[in-house]
C-alpha cells in the first residue's frame, strides 16, 4: 500500500487488516504508518517510501523482501492542488508525484508481477482525469496520464502472456484533510465506503470502477461534452489542495 498514511489510503489499509491480510504500508510519514502497524504488528510491515525519490523502487523491492513477497499492490500516493495562476513550482511538483513518482512504483510493481508470473495492480486515480480542468491544470492532466497508462500496462501484459490484473479506481470528492479547506464539495463521499467499493471492484477484477453511481453518470456526461463546449464553461477555482 503506497499512500498508506491517511484518507482513503489509510482506509483501505484498515480494512485489508480487518480481513485478515498481511500488509506492507508505506509512505512519507512515519508516525501514521506505526498507527497501523500497532493494529496487528505481526501481520503489518512498514517503510518510509517517497515517490519523488529516485530510489523508491529500491524500497518497495525491501518492503516485499519484508513480507516475503506480494499479490497485491496497491498504488494511492499522489497531490492535488487546484492552480488556476499556473504557479510553477505546483504544476512540477504534481507532476514529479503523480506522474514521474506514478510511473516509477506502478512499474516496478508490474516488474516484480512479471518475475513472479501473477500479480493484481490496483491505483486510485481520479474522475479528474476524464477531462482537462482549468482550475487544476496538473492535476487533471496526470489524473488522465495514470488512467491511460494502467490501460497501456494491460495491454502489455496481455501482449506478454503475463498473469497480472489491474483496477483503476475513480473517485469523485472523498471527505479526507484534503478538503478541509471551508470550501462546499457536490456530493461528498465518506473515506471508508470509498475504500470497501475499491476492495469489492478489486476483488471482482474491474478494470476501471468509479465510485459512486451519481459520478458515473456525470463522467459519462463529461465525455459527451463538445470539446468547443467545455473550454468555455465557468469552472470556479475553489482553493482545494492536499495531499493523498
Amino acid at each position: 500500500m503506497i499512500g498508506a498514511s491517511s484518507g482513503i489510503g489509510r482506509e483501505v489499509s484498515r480494512q485489508l487488516i480487518e480481513q485478515g491480510w498481511l500488509v506492507g504500508v508505506a509512505s512519507r510519514r512515519e508516525k501514521q504508518l506505526e498507527e497501523l502497524v500497532s493494529l496487528a504488528p505481526e501481520r503489518v510491515k512498514m517503510q518510509r517510501i517517497d515517490v519523488t525519490d529516485s530510489d523508491s523502487p529500491i524500497f518497495l523491492r525491501q518492503l516485499i523482501d519484508t513480507l516475503g513477497g506480494m499479490d497485491l499492490y496497491f498504488h494511492i500516493a499522489g497531490i492535488g492542488k487546484q492552480n488556476p495562476m499556473l504557479e510553477e513550482s505546483t504544476e512540477l511538483h504534481t507532476m514529479e508525484t503523480n506522474a514521474l513518482g506514478f510511473t516509477r512504483l506502478v512499474g516496478e510493481a508490474f516488474r516484480y508481477f512479471a518475475e513472479k508470473g501473477h500479480g493484481h495492480i490496483a491505483v486510485v486515480s481520479s474522475i479528474a482525469g476524464t477531462k482537462g480542468l482549468g482550475p487544476a491544470p496538473s492535476y487533471s492532466a496526470t489524473k488522465a496520464m495514470q488512467n491511460t497508462y494502467i490501460q497501456s500496462l494491460e495491454q502489455l501484459a496481455h501482449m506478454r502472456n503475463l498473469d497480472i490484473h489491474f483496477t483503476d479506481i475513480r473517485p469523485g470528492f472523498v471527505d479526507t484533510e484534503l478538503l478541509n479547506d471551508g470550501n462546499h464539495y457536490p456530493m461528498l463521499l465518506k473515506a471508508d465506503d470509498v475504500a470497501r467499493k475499491a476492495l469489492r471492484a478489486i476483488e471482482k477484477r474491474r478494470h476501471v470502477a468509479v465510485i459512486d453511481w451519481r459520478w458515473r453518470i456525470i463522467t459519462a456526461v463529461w465525455r459527451r461534452i463538445p470539446k468547443w463546449v467545455w473550454r468555455s464553461l465557468p469552472l470556479t477555482p475553489s482553493s482545494r489542495g492536499g495531499e493523498k
